[in-house]
């Protein structure tokens, strides 16, 4: 069964509602965090493709799959039975495969479950389905072929990396995922309470700069001057 406890009742996750993920990768910037926690090639499906005010907030709850010959035990349960209410579905195999590791079916017990989104690194399927459920999913393409027949889940609710420019970005469970139409970035839990001010900051500081800048200030200026 999934867990009761939701995530809109944590304030992070409320918090972070009023920022796009370029704001968040912003404040990464700020903090060291290599890309500003930016997942590559990972980009809105459902309900619409790359366009809508879809966004997604929410800890992740990480699958990982891996070859069937991999030395560790299949999962004895399926992963889309335990999601928590409010959590972000985040789906990965190693290596990666053609293969579709995510389907309708999944997406419609991830919705039943309170899910707020699922994110695939690597291949899903059943578009039509999932844009009928009005389910959001971010992907890094789409494929046919399920997994079952040459992969199994070996880990829930376990971290998992993320290759992005030659390094590994680390997904734990319980760190926010934030999705929208610019992608999907990942905000460790540790650095949350950090990274918000920073956000609050800049996104003040660009939204004085919009509007000197539509009065006919230069860009160069308005930096100076609010940053």
């Amino acid at each position: 069964m999934a867990s009761d406890a939701s995530s809109s009742e944590d304030p992070i996750v409320k918090a972070l509602q009023e920022y796009t993920t370029c704001d968040v990768s912003d404040a990464l910037v700020k903090l060291k965090i290599p890309n500003g926690g930016f997942l590559p090639g990972i980009t809105l499906w459902s309900p619409q493709r790359q366009e809508g005010p879809t966004k997604i907030v929410g800890p992740a709850y990480t699958v990982q799959y891996a070859p069937k010959d991999d030395e560790r035990p299949k999962w004895p349960s399926h992963y889309i039975d335990s999601i928590p209410t409010g959590a972000v579905v985040f789906v990965t195999c190693n290596p990666s495969t053609s293969n579709a590791l995510y389907g309708g079916l999944m997406s419609t017990r991830a919705k039943a479950s309170g899910a707020v989104g699922s994110v695939i690194d690597g291949r899903f399927r059943d578009v039509q389905e999932q844009r009928d459920l009005g389910y959001p999913v971010f992907a890094r393409d789409v494929g046919t072929t399920p997994p079952g027949s040459l992969f199994k889940v070996v880990a829930v609710n376990a971290p998992v990396s993320v290759s992005n420019d030659g390094q590994d970005v680390t997904i734990n469970p319980g760190d926010y995922l934030i999705g929208d139409a610019n992608g999907v970035v990942v905000l460790p839990k540790g650095l949350a309470e950090q990274a918000l001010p920073l956000m609050a900051k800049q996104v003040e500081a660009d939204s004085q700069m919009a509007v000197e800048i539509q009065k006919g200030m230069t860009f160069t200026e308005a930096s100076k001057r609010f940053r």
